[in-house]
């Protein structure tokens, strides 16, 4: 399971920080899954490569932040990318995978709008020898398509260190609303299931709405005018994504209710101002462009160096990010200019 893969992870660190692991020999690093003798430079492509890349929509700024992490990461590594754009809808990303699959690639990156819903094209293209790298969501259910390599954060740490913060500053209880973002979304599921471990049980608590907005902006403000209107007394809001929640506050700030505390997933750079202006109370970084540009490395060595799925590279990677503190935000915001996080 992922969750195990994760935790797996963070024990291997919390040993070699533990044991020191400039002191460790080579023997005990390759049980580790790293040996030093075979580490290689990240080498751009000898010849130029074409790759095809999808997320979930161009209109929510992660994604499109993610395409110009990709581009830039394609242009040092040789790797020239063409777009289908999911347009935040299952159908639509669907119509254009399709179309992508007609195409021969040297590699494929993609984020799904929701799980399962391209499984055929994208079968078709690895049977046709296509390595597809799955990008922050997962593609089908776990073992059913066999993917180069899947690049995702903790999303489930990342919706409960949120709302951990958003519950502390509402002064631990209160009532509360979560906006969603795709239901189908293994993203979204993950924060949810976040969000939930911190809120559920806890008596001081109310949650009056957790309606789904597909991280559609336009939606979350006809969700917030409706929500606004049922309920005079709402502490704290949660979303999936900051573009909600700025979206949403507008509406707030529209009906006079900005005493209502709000935290959201992604940091991208609006979301580290609200921050520091102390519009929001909290965002996590869910590293676009970590997760873009490492899956135009993982291509160039799977066509470049030959690496094999489950062999050569694993089936997770974690791409994790930092909760943004007023400390750190600045620095942040440089790494995300440079594409690096």
């Amino acid at each position: 399971m992922l969750d195990d893969r994760i935790k797996e992870a963070h024990t291997r660190r919390d040993i070699f920080a533990a044991i020191g692991a400039t002191a460790l020999p080579a023997a005990l690093f390759a049980d580790a899954g790293f040996n030093p003798a075979r580490a290689q430079a990240l080498a751009p492509a000898g010849k130029p490569m074409k790759a095809a890349f999808s997320n979930a929509g161009l209109q929510a700024t992660w994604c499109a932040q993610g395409k110009q992490a990709a581009e830039a990461w394609g242009k040092l590594m040789n790797v020239e990318i063409t777009w289908f754009d999911g347009e935040l809808s299952a159908t639509k990303q669907r119509a254009a995978i399709e179309n992508m699959a007609t195409q021969k690639w040297d590699f494929v990156a993609i984020q799904t709008f929701g799980i399962g819903t391209l499984t055929d094209p994208i079968k078709k293209m690895i049977d046709g020898g296509t390595p597809v790298i799955a990008m922050d969501t997962l593609v089908a259910p776990p073992g059913t398509v066999p993917i180069h390599t899947f690049i995702a954060p903790d999303n489930v740490m990342m919706g409960s260190v949120v709302t951990s913060a958003l519950v502390a500053a509402m002064g631990g209880g209160g009532n509360m609303v979560m906006t969603q973002g795709a239901l189908g979304h293994s993203g979204a599921q993950g924060r949810a299931k976040g969000f939930h471990q911190v809120v559920d049980g806890n008596a001081n608590i109310k949650l009056l709405d957790e309606q789904p907005a597909d991280w559609d902006v336009t939606k979350v403000a006809r969700i917030w005018d409706s929500v606004l209107t049922q309920h005079a007394d709402i502490k704290g809001a949660f979303f999936h994504n900051d573009d909600m929640a700025l979206a949403a506050h507008n509406v707030m700030k529209a009906k006079n209710r900005t005493d209502i505390l709000i935290a959201g997933v992604d940091a991208m750079p609006p979301a580290v101002n609200a921050v520091l202006e102390g519009v929001m109370v909290a965002t996590v970084r869910n590293p676009s462009c970590r997760i873009h540009g490492w899956s135009v490395a993982a291509g160039v060595a799977a066509v470049q160096g030959g690496e094999m799925a489950g062999k050569d590279i694993p089936d997770f990677i974690l791409a994790d990010g930092p909760v943004i503190t007023q400390e750190t935000a600045a620095g942040h915001l440089w790494l995300q200019k440079n594409f690096l996080i």
